[in-house]
């Protein structure tokens, strides 16, 4: 289905790899490094198996070279996580990142400099596509994360060079797809966050595809008003009530079962009745958007019992769980839960998009073809 690192011969090639390196950094170091703990595997192996590792990246969202958005901090902490030497190149094209890629030996590796320096990346560009291209003899996509974008490194090398899933893109797909294509049921989602605008599509295609929808957070409310509850002042869409009510009258037609909050904290959150008697009869749970103001105490509460529920199921081997998307990473981690779900995606996006039943541009390209 998607060509992996298994097909490839990486022996002595040069191998442009896309990683995902729009990690934190504060007062000029990294502050949290699970995204390059994530593309450490990949790296690793392709530096083992003989392979000269070029990463690529982007960095925040610069309006050309900006030496604020450099990737040259994040080299040392690349090394650190690798526990090997990392060489940086002061440009990702051109004879500056030729000059570094000559100077390589099999099983080194090496960072370029920030691909959205150049306006070729975000627009895809043939001619900044091509420049990339010539600097690699095979391409790895190992960033999942950004997937969902048409980018020059992401999508446009992949038609110019031999193209491979990475072990943590491998990873995330096998996971995503077991969970909507081939699901062990019952298939529940948990869907949450503040707005319904922003999760339309997602509850459409989700409606399709799932045995029950659990609702939470500010969205919630939303849901609650359309069946005529008072949210006082709580956040409610009250242009989106008719909205609502579709979805509540679909799913009612498909047989799909709908959980609303059964009781709230101070209006504001749910605890854990009604999800926790759901998740004890589900076989596979995919999670995104957490259940309120999951960063103040007591508004926590919903998050983290329902997160605690989850995994302790899953850890019991009752149930597969997948979440994914940044304030639901977020989430799981404040509730010390994360570690123990089947899968947690890094991604947002990405996630979301492939949760809507979109095709992503960097995932096309890998498809065995």
């Amino acid at each position: 289905m998607f060509r992996t690192l298994d097909q490839a011969d990486v022996r002595g090639k040069r191998v442009l790899v896309r990683v995902d390196l729009n990690v934190p950094v504060e007062n000029g170091k990294v502050a949290d490094t699970t995204r390059i703990e994530r593309a450490a595997p990949t790296i690793r192996e392709i530096a083992d198996k003989g392979g000269k590792v070029i990463l690529l990246s982007h960095f925040g969202r610069p309006k050309g070279p900006d030496p604020a958005q450099s990737l040259k901090p994040l080299a040392p902490a690349i090394a650190a996580v690798l526990k090997r030497p990392v060489a940086f190149a002061e440009d990702c094209i051109g004879e500056r990142a030729a000059a570094a890629i000559n100077a390589m030996k099999p099983g080194d590796i090496l960072c370029l400099e920030n691909t959205r320096f150049h306006p070729g990346e975000e627009r895809n560009d043939p001619a900044f596509v091509a420049q990339l291209a010539a600097l690699g003899d095979i391409f790895v996509n190992d960033a999942f994360s950004v997937a969902h974008r048409a980018h020059a490194s992401v999508e446009g090398i992949g038609h110019r060079l031999p193209t491979y899933a990475g072990r943590t893109m491998q990873d995330e797909l096998e996971a995503l797809t077991k969970v909507l294509q081939s699901p062990i049921r019952p298939l529940t989602a948990i869907v949450g966050g503040a707005k319904v605008s922003t999760k339309l599509d997602l509850l459409g295609n989700l409606l399709e595809k799932v045995d029950t929808l659990i609702i939470g957070g500010g969205m919630a409310n939303t849901f609650l008003a359309a069946r005529g509850y008072s949210v006082g002042k709580s956040l409610c869409e009250r242009d989106l009530l008719p909205t609502a009510r579709e979805i509540m009258a679909k799913a009612k037609a498909k047989g799909r079962e709908f959980v609303l909050p059964v009781d709230a904290v101070v209006a504001k959150t749910f605890a854990v009745n009604a999800p926790s008697r759901v998740l004890a009869r589900v076989k596979t749970l995919v999670w995104n958007g957490p259940f309120g103001a999951f960063e103040l105490e007591p508004f926590d509460i919903g998050t983290v019992e329902v997160a605690e529920a989850a995994a302790e199921l899953t850890a019991a081997g009752n149930i597969i769980t997948v979440a994914g998307g940044g304030d639901t990473v977020a989430a799981l981690n404040a509730a010390g839960a994360a570690q123990r779900f089947t899968y947690v995606s890094t991604a947002g996006g990405a996630f979301l998009e492939w949760l809507e039943g979109k095709p992503l541009p960097g995932v096309e390209v890998l498809r065995a073809r």
